[in-house]
């Protein structure tokens, strides 16, 4: 059987939802508003605000060689990195957002699969926990799991964990 190049578009279109919206429905979240799923750009604005917060904060306890004008952001690439990683495990599980996340009016919740049988999942409107924010961060510092997306609109690193980034 050949495939015809309707089936490819058909996969590469992804859902017949029509992406992030059509896939968020399955999710049980609205398709705009308070409670959707957080667009791109203020997910990276807020990865940007929490990624500057750790650079100046690796800068001032792994200080650099560099002239004092530049020096407050010029810390430490690991030491930012594991900055970033300590403050996001403990902010998102514990609270359910960074610095970033809330700036932006973003906020961390657990989806879980539902219990009644019919394959849908629940959303709950609670801090996802620190083992899911664990696992997220280690994905997210890994970036490729947090660049690759599916239908839903869901980075992998949200899918693993079980969570998902939604407006405030």
């Amino acid at each position: 059987m050949a495939t015809r190049r309707e089936d490819l578009g058909s996969w590469l279109e992804g859902t017949p939802g029509g992406g992030p919206a059509g896939g968020a429905s399955r999710l049980g979240l609205p398709p705009a508003g308070p409670g959707s799923l957080a667009p791109l750009g203020r997910r990276f604005a807020a990865l940007a605000v929490d990624w500057l917060l750790c650079l100046s904060v690796s800068s001032v306890f792994w200080p650099t060689t560099r002239p004092a004008v530049t020096r407050l952001l010029s810390g430490d690439p690991t030491a930012t990195l594991l900055v970033l990683a300590l403050s996001t495990t403990l902010l998102v599980g514990l609270l359910g957002n960074t610095v970033g996340h809330r700036l932006v009016g973003l906020r961390v919740v657990r989806v879980l699969a539902r219990d009644d049988g019919t394959g849908g999942t629940d959303l709950r409107l609670m801090p996802p926990g620190l083992p899911r924010a664990a696992l997220r961060t280690l994905l997210l510092c890994l970036v490729i799991p947090a660049v690759v997306w599916n239908a839903e609109g869901r980075g992998m690193h949200d899918v693993a964990a079980g969570t998902a980034v939604v407006r405030r």
